[in-house]
């Protein structure tokens, strides 16, 4: 006899009138008098399973819910079925039985526990069909993002995250012991990515990075996921802008087309990314700030996040865009490696990207010339041995070259307009939390 081949519940539909074959989880079992409903979860959706047969409906009421099923049967089309589709005169085999209930009640459409709750229990919780679309949006947007810098010319790279010092300086870095060595572990690619340029002019990652942040807020973790790019050959910063703006807008088509269903389910918000990102100097969104609000921000180096509220709030107003460009950050909040504005030193030919009123993206021109790096170490204080290998790029010919990195989880937090970063980091790292 051939073995029905298993489909996913989100294919049921196109088999109407067919005997097809699913296998998942038992979301919910809803026992009536005569009839039972089953809820099977797969790794896509849910289906709706009608049970008839005695045995069975008795069978099936001994297990929790959790337990691993294959059920094949009837698909009939039903308008008052979920979906418009259901299967009918089932067989069900039970591949793995629990005797214990979930911690969490997946089959509500929200998981009602506290956020600690949540992630104690994320092996579990991230089956919730809300909670594992928040990261197959994640999977699309780097779909499409590196789909954007593939179709032009950029290499993907993979660099060390055991690194022999602070890729950008600062005391923020976790310190491991490394064959009785201090190393510590990577802050970001950037001093890598900037040597690849050297190599291929156009380079890209995806990774982790480690930042040992004593922060306890809904917008920073202490492991996250990078999406970063280094682009050689490049006039100034706004090159790197034009380029930012074509990724955002190809990961925004990748979600569209690849996950619709996870938007759908999401109720997501997703934006239109302008054809130009509107942009305003930082020294312009500090008189704009002060006029509305009558703060004295002459002397602030950098936009607190009630400044990014703001300046995300105007940007609608104004323009009907989600995303703000702001650029020309002074030199003395910005790494060492930044490329100062020729016409006003002071300030750098730098960016960020406000996105629903929260810093996104960091980004801009590099320095390229030896001689520059070797000034602006000894500026900062910094010893120019630890660098000796970062800098060697530097001695033997490297182009006008630019960069930035997204963080991934803050972009599908504000993609899905969701408060805390933990919601859409797959397993949470931060000062108390180590496991799962």
């Amino acid at each position: 006899m051939k073995e029905t081949k298993r489909i996913w519940t989100t294919e049921v539909t196109y088999h109407v009138g067919k005997r097809v074959c699913l296998a998942g989880w038992l979301h919910h079992l809803r026992a009536l008098k005569q009839v039972s409903f089953l809820i099977l979860r797969d790794g896509k959706g849910t289906m709706q399973i009608v049970v008839e047969d005695p045995q069975l409906i008795e069978q099936l009421t001994q297990l929790q819910r959790e337990s691993v099923l294959v059920v094949e049967g009837q698909v009939v089309a039903n308008p008052q079925a979920p979906g418009g589709v259901e299967i009918q005169h089932p067989s069900i085999t039970v591949v793995s039985s629990t005797n214990t209930p979930p911690p969490i009640e997946l089959f509500r459409p929200t998981i009602k526990a506290h956020l600690p709750t949540i992630l104690d229990h994320a092996p579990v919780a991230l089956r919730h069909p809300c909670w594992r679309e928040r990261h197959r949006i994640s999977a699309a947007s780097m779909h499409g993002f590196r789909k954007a810098l593939e179709q032009r010319d950029f290499v993907e790279i993979q660099t060390p995250k055991i690194v022999g010092a602070a890729t950008e300086g600062g005391a923020n870095v976790f310190e491991i012991n490394y064959f009785g060595k201090s190393a510590y572990l990577s802050q970001s690619p950037q001093l890598y990515k900037q040597v690849m340029v050297g190599v291929f002019e156009r380079v890209f990652e995806v990774g982790p990075v480690f930042r040992a942040e004593l922060h306890d807020t809904s917008r920073h973790s202490n492991e996250y996921v990078s999406l970063d790019v280094e682009f050689g050959f490049i006039h100034n910063h706004i090159t790197i802008m034009h380029l930012l703006t074509e990724v955002l807008r190809e990961m925004i088509l990748a979600i569209r087309e690849r996950v619709a269903q996870s938007v759908a389910l999401l109720q997501a918000n997703i934006p239109e990314v302008p054809q130009e990102i509107p942009t305003i100097h930082f020294t312009e969104a500090q008189e704009l700030i002060t006029q509305a609000t009558g703060e004295n921000l002459q002397n602030e180096p950098d936009l607190a996040p009630a400044h990014e509220r703001w300046l995300g709030a105007w940007a609608q107003r104004e323009y009907s865009s989600d995303f703000l460009f702001v650029t020309g950050y002074p030199m003395v909040k910005r790494p060492f490696y930044t490329h100062p504005d020729p016409l006003q030193p002071l300030y750098s030919n730098s960016f960020d990207l406000l996105f629903r009123g929260l810093e996104l993206v960091t980004g801009g021109q590099r320095l390229h010339q030896h001689a520059d790096y070797m000034v602006a170490i000894q500026e900062r204080g910094m010893k120019a041995e630890l660098l000796e290998w970062y800098l060697e790029a530097f001695k033997h010919g490297m182009p006008p070259h630019g960069g930035f990195a997204i963080g991934l989880e803050r972009w599908v937090s504000r993609l899905l307009e969701i408060s805390n970063i933990r919601e859409t980091t797959l397993f949470p790292r931060d000062q108390t939390r180590l496991v799962p």
